[in-house]
């Protein structure tokens, strides 16, 4: 995943954490062909790793006839083992490192850092591809502490390493962060929609 277009943000698809397999490979397809996506993250909150190589496989298929990187989140030994891009890491740096020398140094490797800049500075240092904030918008999950406007700016001035800026996000969150993020990261704010694809691109609309 990279950044050609640092003023051009590019979209991050991010699943839900639960999806039938039967429906949803049609639902990614529609969304990756009516607006241009970077990356996709598998983010099934499953353990079962039948059931995770299952959805890998399903999905791989339709990112990667579309030329769109495949990471999963957290269970970064089955990236390898089944063939996707990375890995999307939710324990800020920590695991950084060590995952870059498990995975090589192709592999795309990403952290989500919640709110901390120190966090992201640091996952950065240790070789993250990316960094990711969040939440951007305003939501009853986690303990109400929101990634504000400032840390993706003061992030794009001080840090080259491209950022993500993820959660309960809308319109208005969408038109405020495009000058200051690389990529923005949308999942629930689609899926939970009738028409993934239409909301995707009425997300996108809100740019400046």
């Amino acid at each position: 995943m990279t950044d050609d277009t640092p003023e051009q943000p590019q979209i991050y698809l991010v699943t839900p954490p639960e999806f039938e397999l039967s429906t949803f490979p049609d639902r990614l397809a529609a969304c990756l062909d009516a607006e241009e996506v970077a990356c996709v993250r598998l983010a099934l909150a499953t353990h079962d790793e039948d059931r995770l190589s299952r959805a890998a496989d399903a999905l791989r298929e339709v990112t990667h006839a579309r030329d769109v990187a495949l990471v999963i989140e957290r269970h970064a030994l089955l990236a390898e083992r089944l063939g996707l891009d990375g890995v999307h890491l939710t324990d800020g740096a920590r695991s950084v490192r060590a995952m870059r020398k498990e995975l090589g140094d192709d592999a795309i490797i990403g952290a989500f850092c919640g709110t901390s800049r120190h966090d992201g500075m640091t996952a950065a240092e240790a070789g993250a591809d990316y960094v990711s904030f969040g939440p951007v918008g305003v939501t009853a999950l986690g303990d109400g502490t929101r990634a504000e406007r400032d840390i993706f700016e003061w992030w794009s001035d001080m840090i080259e390493v491209p950022v993500v800026a993820e959660g309960a996000l809308d319109e208005e969150t969408v038109r405020s962060l495009w000058p200051v993020t690389d990529f923005f990261g949308i999942g629930e704010e689609i899926w939970t929609q009738d028409d993934a694809a239409a909301a995707l691109t009425a997300l996108l609309a809100a740019k400046p």
